[in-house]
């Protein structure tokens, strides 16, 4: 390039510009312990989100009076649905302590991959779901 005039005129071309270097979305970062961390916080985000309409539209049959909140807590107390409450206090924990990884990953001078946090998350996710599941038995 010509510094003065800025064009490019008389620049010899003997070799093809250097091409950019893709990465490949392959198998490998697939199986990587954040990408499934990355995966269950993102995918545990989107159900909670899908749940909130329904909680509110539950939330709304008290509006119709005592007796339409209790003819759906009578509908709601069958075991398909102590199951989805059970994946939904899952679900709340997984994505709660995943965000709190993301802020300390975020926040605090420390760098790298933390494999021992993404295992807390998963622990503290299962421990949250094995109590709910003991306070639904009992």
């Amino acid at each position: 390039m010509n510094v003065a005039t800025g064009s490019r005129a008389g620049v010899r071309r003997d070799r093809p510009a250097a091409s950019v270097p893709t990465r490949r979305n392959d198998y490998r970062a697939r199986s990587h312990p954040a990408w499934w961390a990355f995966l269950m916080h993102r995918l545990s985000g989107v159900a909670l989100a899908a749940f909130l309409p329904l909680h509110f539209w539950a939330l709304g049959q008290a509006l119709h009076g005592e007796a339409g909140l209790d003819g759906f807590l009578r509908f709601a107390d069958r075991p398909l649905f102590k199951f989805g409450e059970w994946i939904l206090v899952v679900l709340l924990a997984v994505h709660l302590t995943g965000g709190l990884r993301l802020l300390v990953i975020e926040f605090r001078p420390w760098s790298g991959l933390r494999k021992n946090w993404i295992a807390a998350v998963a622990g503290a996710g299962l421990a949250a779901g094995l109590a709910f599941a003991l306070a639904l038995v009992g």
